[in-house]
């Protein structure tokens, strides 16, 4: 990340974020100037790898800002399935796309202006920090552009212009006497006349000659007119001006705008905005022109005079009365050079360019991401907007390099206007990765022939194609009239054989099922995405299973839990249950899928900040917002704030050879727990429901299962002992533990779900959440914490796994438990099972919408009852019909069909 206007804006911003309460994390291209500052600001900084490989957990943040065209690279990560919902706001400041866009049209190259709309379309919002930045992106625009006016770029570039070029050398380059009183001319961003230049040389006259003349400024008076482009040609204005006014043709002159704006702007003594067009904003221009630290005149125009006061900053005349320009520069001029009053005007305008707009920018910016983001119900929200101290732009962190850098700042260039800015950029490589052709930005002859084909290649292609179609069907009537010898009786069966046993390779087990062959253990890895690939393990000990329809990894033997669970392809029960939901697709018919005698279960999040926090994957310079609450922060697809990483080699290892040498009980590991953010507090479940999610809801739907009374204590009392408790779907257990607690957890989200949707009539109510995201993932919390609740009352040992050294430490031991055992024994709850199971094979379940029996397997003993008359029906007719069979057959003999009509 180098020091530059951007940098500048994003330092700023960063800044009064944090005031505010955010908590930011910073991803950067490569490595620059600006990275220890960030870390001065307490900003965790990583760097994005140079394959532009994007392997991050967006989901951890509440929200993500880019802040260049460069971010271009992340786009593909954040429209991928999971991180496609992480709100994302688009800073824009250059104009480098916007002015090749008209090229991409005119040379018919649609595929990169599409590939740039998708990569628009993505962001929720695409803020611009100048009103004519969204006229030039026009052709990209989904609805998303805003503008917030404010940015330090023309501040930037002048500071650093300045320090690399003096006035008295720009002068004699350009052909200005040293005592010359030049007077350069600006207009509007937004031309709608071909000839703005000619109209403000006929508007100048006659305050030119009055000038002169009173001054007696002789040939000392030079203008230099300031837009347009270089290609322009106005010089039958510029003569016209110079013969009026008795003045050398030489003496008026004209630059354009994409020539070196910046040192016809330093030479000046005077800058006359010259265009009476109403502006939204303070032209960018005229921005640059004070930052140069020169008088500027400009027209009584609302968007200007909001920030600027009359011989304070600038000097305003009336457009209506053209007398009171004369009336500025004869203020400005004293003894044929500049005033005391033109010189405190100058440094009054720079001071004033420095900081301009600061505030309206934070403001404004900060509003857009409050009303952005979603915050938790249980997590602090930021500070009011109005809370900002920052008014200025954060120049004191660049400031003190402006010295020791003077030598190189000729190369730093204004980002609108440097060519070097330009090279082996994101738009560049775009444009040779679809086009394979020379830089837009270059000139193109119009003898090139462009790789297009024309109408008489489109007709010799179809010739050729019905050349061969009919050729085709001439040898394929021609193979029909000849005779075939179809061989012996013994070709035919090797054939039959042969073609039974590629259908059965290509039914065979794949490799991925045939290494766990033998193993003991299984760890299922939830992901919700193609996004979230990079973050799976390959090998035998892992296995994906995917909530996101048809998005397995290819060449894999992912799980697709919505195809084994059909309540799943509802995304409002996918939602609500989240990583619970493949859990319950696993247990539905698991002897199809699971036949070792342990299973466990990760979820993709745990790798993905195992990579975040060794800075192994690293990223782009963008601010992402993270709002820090109180303890559990709720994380998209309703994570708690945990402490947790994947499994290092060395404690799979450890963990197998536990598993392996485990004879007789049924323990839990765990490796990912629940974060703690003081030591001497512990984890009291009960506290931590009352924090996250709501006690009572957990109360209810606890009493509701097993019918306890109103006035009896139904909460399941947990120790404040300070130990670890599993978070994040992370452990691993034998499987008949497995579908013991998938029978228990099922039937208490019935029992929750029934509360939920009796207390409220809205499908999308929630009572364990009132955010948009707790709503929409509403069970989620809940559910994960929900295996400590069961483990701790079923007398399971519950063992943490340190994820990387591999050490073992058995938590909560069951000797100093106060256990309510007979609400979670094996006996009870497969009775209760049967007990709903038989409720719902005789549909006597009073509610409609009842959710139990979507959740997995149906059985009781009424059912296999019923299997087994049925099986035993089907034997009886089976019989029966081979019986009367064989009486017919001895009755009336063995009579062979006929082969045929005669």
């Amino acid at each position: 990340m180098n020091e530059d206007s951007q940098t500048l804006v994003l330092f700023t911003l960063g800044r009064a974020l944090r005031e505010l309460g955010y908590v930011l994390s910073v991803f950067v291209l490569e490595e620059g100037e600006a990275h220890p500052k960030w870390e001065d600001m307490d900003c965790h900084v990583s760097l994005l790898c140079s394959n532009l490989s994007i392997s991050v957990d967006w989901t951890i943040y509440e929200g993500v800002i880019l802040s260049s065209l460069e971010a271009k690279s992340v786009i593909s990560s954040l429209m991928q399935d999971p991180f496609n919902s992480v709100p994302l706001i688009w800073l824009i400041q250059e104009d480098r796309l916007g002015k090749r866009l008209s090229s991409y049209v005119n040379l018919g190259r649609q595929q990169l202006v599409f590939e740039w709309t998708s990569a628009f379309s993505r962001a929720n919002v695409v803020v611009f920090s100048d009103f004519s930045l969204p006229m030039m992106y026009s052709l990209l625009d989904s609805g998303n552009f805003y503008v917030i006016p404010g940015s330090p770029a023309d501040v930037w570039m002048a500071k650093r212009y300045m320090a690399s070029h003096s006035r008295q050398f720009l002068r004699k380059a350009y052909g200005f006497q040293e005592d010359d009183l030049i007077i350069v001319i600006i207009g509007s961003d937004f031309l709608y006349d071909e000839s703005p230049c000619g109209y403000a040389a006929g508007m100048l006259t006659s305050q030119i000659i009055k000038i002169t003349r009173i001054k007696d400024l002789g040939g000392m008076l030079k203008f230099a007119f300031l837009c347009g482009n270089s290609t322009y040609s106005f010089v039958s204005d510029f003569e016209e001006l110079a013969s009026r006014v008795g003045f050398p043709i030489d003496s008026v002159r004209h630059y354009g705008l994409d020539g070196d704006v910046n040192g016809v702007l330093r030479m000046a003594d005077i800058v006359l905005y010259g265009s009476f067009q109403e502006e939204q904003n303070v032209p960018p221009l005229l921005l640059r022109a004070m930052s140069f630290e020169i008088p500027v005149v400009v027209p009584d125009l609302a968007a200007i005079k909001k920030y600027v006061t009359h011989k304070v900053q600038c000097l305003i005349f009336h457009p209506h009365d053209i007398d009171t320009l004369a009336s500025a520069f004869l203020l400005l001029i004293e003894d044929k050079k500049l005033s005391t009053l033109a010189r405190s005007i100058a440094h009054q305008g720079r001071l004033l360019a420095e900081n301009l707009l600061v505030t309206e920018f934070l403001t404004n910016f900060a509003n857009l991401i409050e009303n952005m983001l979603h915050f938790p119900s249980d997590s602090f929200l930021p500070e009011p907007v109005s809370e900002i101290q920052q008014n200025t732009w954060a120049w004191n962190l660049f400031d003190d390099d402006y010295n020791d850098q003077s030598s190189g700042f000729e190369q730093i260039m204004d980002l609108k206007d440097s060519p070097a800015m330009q090279r082996h950029s994101i738009i560049d490589i775009l444009e040779e990765k679809l086009s394979g052709n020379s830089r837009i930005g270059s000139p193109v002859s119009d003898s090139v022939s462009l790789e297009y084909p024309t109408q008489l290649d489109w007709d010799e292609i179809r010739e050729t194609e019905m050349s061969e179609d009919f050729e085709r069907r001439e040898m394929e009537e021609l193979a029909e009239r000849m005779e075939r010898n179809l061989g012996s009786w013994e070709d035919v069966y090797r054939n039959a054989k042969k073609s039974e046993k590629l259908r059965f390779e290509m039914n065979e087990r794949d490799e991925g099922e045939l290494e766990r062959t033998g193993q003991s253990l299984c760890i299922y890895e939830i992901y919700g995405g193609q996004g979230a690939w990079d973050f799976l393990h390959h090998g035998s000990l892992y296995r994906g299973i995917t909530l996101s329809r048809s998005n397995q990894r290819p060449r894999s033997d992912d799980v697709d839990a919505l195809s084994r669970l059909p309540i799943l392809n509802d995304s409002y029960y996918r939602d609500i249950f989240c990583d619970f939901g493949a859990m319950l697709s696993i247990a539905n018919r698991i002897d199809s899928i699971h036949k070792i005698p342990w299973i466990g279960f990760q979820s993709w999040h745990a790798s993905g900040r195992k990579v975040n926090l060794d800075d192994i994957v690293k990223a782009l310079a963008i601010g992402n917002l993270v709002r820090q609450p109180d303890e559990i922060y709720v994380r998209p697809f309703g994570l708690h704030k945990t402490c947790q990483v994947s499994l290092t080699a060395k404690a799979e290892k450890v963990l197998e050879e536990m598993i392996q040498g485990t004879r007789k009980g049924d323990d839990v590991y765990y490796w990912a727990v629940i974060d703690k953010t003081s030591d001497d507090k512990g984890i009291v479940l009960a506290q931590h429901f009352v924090e996250t999610v709501s006690l009572s809801a957990f109360e209810s739907a606890f009493k509701s299962m097993y019918g306890i009374p109103l006035g009896s204590p139904a909460l399941p009392p947990m120790p404040n002992d300070g130990g670890k408790w599993s978070a994040l779907h992370s452990w691993v257990m034998p499987t008949s533990s497995f579908l013991e607690y998938v029978m228990f957890s099922r039937i208490f989200v019935d029992s929750l779900h029934s509360l939920s949707q009796n207390s409220s009539n809205s499908s999308d109510s929630c009572i364990l959440g009132s955010s948009e995201l707790e709503r929409r993932h509403c069970y989620c919390r809940l559910l994960e914490a929900l295996v400590n609740v069961w483990a701790y009352h079923s007398a399971r040992r519950m063992f943490y796994l340190d994820p990387n050294s591999g050490d073992l430490d058995e938590q909560h031991p069951v000797e100093l438990r106060r256990m309510w055992v007979k609400y979670f024994s094996p006996t009870l709850l497969k009775s209760m099972d049967e007990d709903l199971a038989e409720e719902a094979d005789d549909n006597m379940h009073p509610t409609e919408g009842w959710l139990w029996p979507l959740t997995g397997e149906v059985h009781w003993q009424g059912i296999l009852d019923r299997e087994r008359e049925e099986r035993y029906r089907k034997k009886m007719d089976k019989k029966r019909k081979i019986k009367e069979k064989l009486l017919d057959r001895h009755k009336h003999g063995y009579k062979q069909k006929s082969l045929g009509n005669p």
